[in-house]
């Protein structure tokens, strides 16, 4: 039986991302921004299920997100929509610590 456990890939350093702040990555063909909030980090597609609009941009409330163009909301732990316009949630990435280094998993 194939091994189905994610592969784990360094993406940024963990002094990269001061709490409060994010960075986006590229991941394959995918842009993903990367969270610190308060020591913990989070990572979802930089891309709004409403519009093609980078969530990057957005303003960051605890662990809401909220797109900068229509004001859809999404919970960055769970990629939720708590807010419409937005209906479908945002894709989320598992991250791991390791060392220094941020470790994201490719889906």
């Amino acid at each position: 039986m194939p091994d189905t456990a994610p592969q784990y890939i360094p993406v940024a350093n963990v002094a990269d991302i001061p709490p409060g702040e994010r960075l986006v990555v590229e991941l394959g063909r995918r842009w993903v921004v990367i969270f610190n909030v308060d020591g913990e980090f989070y990572a979802i597609e930089d891309e709004c299920t409403h519009e093609e609009v980078p969530l990057s941009e957005g303003t960051l409330d605890g662990h809401i997100i909220e797109c900068h163009k229509h004001g859809a909301c999404f919970d960055i732990r769970t990629g939720a929509v708590t807010a419409p316009p937005a209906l479908v949630p945002v894709r989320t990435f598992p991250l791991r610590v390791e060392g220094d280094q941020l470790l994201i998993a490719k889906k």
